[in-house]
């Protein structure tokens, strides 16, 4: 039978001071409950998230697991009891993870169920290069977890041990559930802890083994400082996966990428790049200094920037380029097309070899609705014109600089569309100012 995976996330995120779930906070660009699902959905077959009452949107963000509210927050194993009646009698492994834990990776996942051969419960444990008042691990002569000890209840030896608990555990369902329902609440809080069924599997003679795995993968994330320590681990792993594919950096440290950054080899990264959700760049592309992309396609050979900003739904295709200063959205720069200085470009589709002039902008939103702007192959845009969508501009077609188009122009065509030049003899400053 598959296993079945239990998340807790039903925290409130107070000591980051914010009124969102703390599992919502963003990690290389993506909710930090994303990061710990996409690693179970590849280990478990059944996957129930606990959240508190009214968090609607952690709710749609987990869609379609499973979930279970818990209502009055008396403690993670409380917690994790709730969400027996949606497993219904589950009778494969289950483990229980938490959604502010979100670096746990698929191989760690991997261990801690195959780990299950050779005990009843099996544990998550590090070793911290500072193990604070982390519980400790207490194991005996065969290997197997005798018990776990809180730093506030242990003894300067207990202390001393390196092997710290990360409150992740897995069992075979019912007897997880039973464990689960004889958890006590007598301590100081009055909550009913997860990490308590170790004492209680034990006290029935039963064989516990700790799995160990890296801190920076078991680490919790509790407050802005630590959330900002996550994004350094993961953007480490994504930089080191990126060096590893081809991908050339000039100052990785300087490069952030989202969790789902596509990078083929030969790409070259000049410093202080920012990429969001959803972008790949093609072999042999080069993207320059500080520019930031989101949710675009940039394909082989192109140049971006330095300071260029690709928006959603933008497609710059091989060879083009986007030059200083130059924003683009839901834009298609056909092959071999340049904008090179000091241009929006949105909702327009531009031809082959197309050349788009210093300060020339895209009219496209009158207020209330969006609309496209074509630009046809070889077309030639002058500097500082300003195309008022909808709107053509047909291959080959030249448009003089500082015009305002506002009608449809043919293919071959040049359009000129600028006031008329007055000069007054004689109005200037007359030497004023000498």
């Amino acid at each position: 039978m598959s296993s079945a995976a239990i998340i807790l996330a039903a925290g409130l995120g107070t000591r980051m001071r914010s009124t969102r779930p703390k599992v919502m906070h963003p990690l290389a660009g993506r909710p930090m409950i994303r990061h710990l699902l996409s690693a179970c959905e590849a280990r478990f077959g059944r996957i129930v998230v606990v959240v508190g009452p009214d968090m609607p949107e952690l709710e749609r963000t987990v869609a379609p697991h499973g979930v279970a509210v818990q209502r009055e927050r008396l403690g993670t194993g409380h917690a994790a009891l709730q969400a027996a009646p949606l497993l219904g009698g589950h009778d494969g492994d289950v483990a229980v993870l938490y959604g502010d834990n979100p670096l746990v990776s698929e191989a760690t996942i991997g261990r801690l169920l195959a780990a299950r051969a050779e005990a009843d419960l099996v544990l998550l444990a590090m070793r911290p290069a500072e193990p604070g008042r982390y519980g400790r691990v207490v194991t005996g002569a065969d290997g197997m977890v005798e018990r776990i000890v809180e730093w506030a209840d242990a003894d300067e030896a207990e202390r001393a041990i390196g092997l710290c608990n990360a409150g992740v555990v897995c069992a075979r369902g019912p007897e997880l559930v039973r464990w689960l329902s004889a958890v006590k609440n007598d301590n100081a809080k009055g909550e009913y802890y997860l990490t308590d069924v170790v004492a209680l599997a034990r006290a029935e003679g039963r064989r516990v083994r700790a799995v160990e795995a890296p801190e920076a993968e078991l680490r919790g994330i509790n407050s802005r400082a630590e959330l900002a320590a996550a994004e350094a681990v993961l953007q480490g792993q994504l930089r080191a996966a990126a060096l590893d594919a081809g991908v050339t950096m000039q100052a990785p440290e300087t490069v952030f990428l989202a969790h789902d950054t596509r990078l083929s080899p030969d790409v070259v990264l000049e410093p202080h790049i920012v990429f969001g959700p959803g972008v790949t760049v093609e072999e042999g592309a080069m993207i320059r200094a500080f520019s930031h992309l989101e949710g675009c396609v940039v394909n082989r050979d192109a140049i971006i920037g330095p300071y260029a900003r690709l928006r959603p739904g933008t497609v710059v295709e091989p060879r083009a380029h986007v030059g200083n200063f130059v924003e683009l959205k839901a834009t298609t720069l056909g092959p071999g097309a340049k904008a090179n200085h000091l241009s929006y470009l949105g909702d327009a589709t531009i031809g082959a070899g197309a050349n788009i002039g210093a300060g020339t902008i895209t009219c496209n939103y009158d207020g209330v609705n969006k609309h496209r702007t074509e630009i046809g192959e070889g077309a030639f845009i002058g500097s500082d014109t300003a195309l008022v969508a909808p709107v053509k501009v047909g291959a080959r077609a030249l448009v003089g600089a500082g015009s305002v188009i506002t009608a449809d122009v043919p293919d071959d065509a040049l359009a000129i569309a600028r006031g008329h030049q007055a000069v007054k003899p004689g109005r200037g400053f007359k030497g004023k100012g000498k």
